[in-house]
């Protein structure tokens, strides 16, 4: 499931090749994939600016000039693609916003989404995530705090849960807790303060490296495009199971919690 620094990298790309030109013509192939009728969804969207391009969480918000916004959650599976007819991937599009001769096409929204809100339904349906892990005014001792008050909670839960911070997932809660060496099935409760700076570091530095690399997902945003992906082959545990620990050597363990997938050395991880 794509996680906060694939859907920066989307919103980025987005804005790019977007931001500020009008859509022209709006397809819906699977009705369940918007939130409203498919008629009053072309109605709200087709020969609108789309002003800009945000995001919050793992979504993203596609600002419309009429003040309404599409929310973008891919879910699992769920991938974009920009281009022209000829360049479209041989996969069917739940949902096809087009500028021109140029396509933004919306891949594997079965369990993903692509809703209208106004902007009092934004507003109330963003109010249950957390705070982003990115934003400046997100500090080590808010951070901390946070976390305290989740004593009880195993870290891997905590830190995927999105209504605490908004944006992790399995990948990148396992890649922070390996650079902090602490093992994510910890309680919070026996971390020490020290322990949960560290982590809070390691939070920021995995995700800017994340960023920067375009994130794990492989699937091309568009013909020529060479940054998504480029994290993939950075991932220190995450989908490593049984593979040397860079570290240490150690064999990297593959678990389960709660459902979810997780990754980390038994030696180097404390």
């Amino acid at each position: 499931m794509p996680e906060l620094p694939e859907m920066e990298t989307y919103r980025k790309q987005c804005n790019e090749v977007i931001a500020g030109k009008i859509v022209t013509a709006v397809e819906v192939t699977r009705e369940k994939t918007v939130n409203v009728s498919v008629e009053r969804f072309v109605r709200a969207v087709e020969g609108r600016r789309m002003v800009r391009i945000d995001r919050r969480a793992k979504m993203l918000l596609f600002r419309l000039d009429s003040g309404d916004t599409l929310l973008l959650h891919l879910m699992l599976g769920g991938s974009m693609f920009f281009g022209s007819e000829e360049e479209r991937l041989d996969r069917t599009a739940q949902v096809v916003l087009s500028f021109g001769d140029r396509h933004l096409y919306f891949h594997g929204l079965r369990l993903g989404y692509l809703h209208l809100y106004t902007e009092a339904e934004l507003a109330e349906v963003l109010r249950k995530f957390g705070p982003e892990p990115t934003d400046p005014a997100f500090r080590a001792d808010t951070f901390v705090e946070l976390l305290k008050k989740r004593g009880r909670g195993v870290l891997k839960s905590t830190l995927t849960d999105q209504s605490v911070i908004a944006g992790i997932g399995n990948c990148y809660c396992d890649e922070m807790c390996f650079h902090a060496a602490i093992r994510p099935l910890r309680k919070i409760a026996d971390l020490t303060d020290t322990e949960l700076h560290t982590l809070y570091t390691a939070m920021h530095s995995t995700l800017s490296e994340a960023i920067r690399y375009g994130g794990y997902m492989e699937t091309k945003f568009n013909v020529g495009d060479t940054l998504t992906g480029g994290y993939n082959d950075r991932c220190r545990v995450y989908d490593r199971g049984d593979e040397p620990c860079f570290r240490c050597g150690e064999r990297i363990i593959q678990t389960k919690s709660n459902g979810r997938k997780v990754f980390y050395c038994g030696r180097c991880q404390r």
